[in-house]
């Protein structure tokens, strides 16, 4: 069950059964019992998604040691190429697999701007004295049926073919 609906589905059966009884109890003469039910249908359709985006969620035990690796990475940071990605892998499959051999800063895993879908690679920031260890470690690592390819990455060069 997806996190969104397992948040959702309290609120929503709670307002399914209190527009049940107003429908019920409802007297003839106010309105039909058809047009509180629709009424009430419409009000829980409003409201369920308001009361989800307003809950605050838990923090996780991925969240928290994320925090706590941040705060103990204070020194300098390396950042890593991997390719050949699965393209359902997440941000947080790859760092808990980076995270097994060092310290993790930051996952950025790369997405089609036009259709949303993983591109299949991204980038990891890391500790610069754990980089070297996770590059010998980690490329041409079998991860969920695909061979990485983890390597130091280059700076991005801006191409200037307007001006010679």
């Amino acid at each position: 069950m997806s996190s969104s609906l397992r948040t959702s589905l309290p609120f929503t059966l709670a307002l399914a059964i209190i527009v049940y009884l107003v429908a019920t109890f409802i007297p003839a003469g106010v309105f039909s019992q058809a047009t509180a039910l629709t009424l009430g249908v419409v009000i829980a359709g409003i409201l369920v998604p308001l009361l989800v985006e307003y809950k605050p969620l838990p923090t996780t035990a991925a969240t928290k040691v994320q925090k706590a690796t941040n705060a103990a990475v204070s020194g300098d940071t390396a950042t890593l190429y991997v390719g050949n990605l699965p393209y359902r892998a997440n941000e947080e499959a790859v760092r808990e697999l980076f995270q097994q051999s060092g310290a993790v800063v930051n996952v950025r895993l790369m997405k089609d701007r036009q259709t949303g879908r993983r591109r299949g690679f991204g980038f990891v920031e890391v500790s610069a004295k754990d980089a070297n260890k996770m590059i010998q470690k980690l490329n041409d690592f079998e991860f969920e049926g695909r061979t990485l390819k983890v390597r130091e990455a280059k700076e991005r060069q801006d191409s200037e073919d307007g001006e010679e």
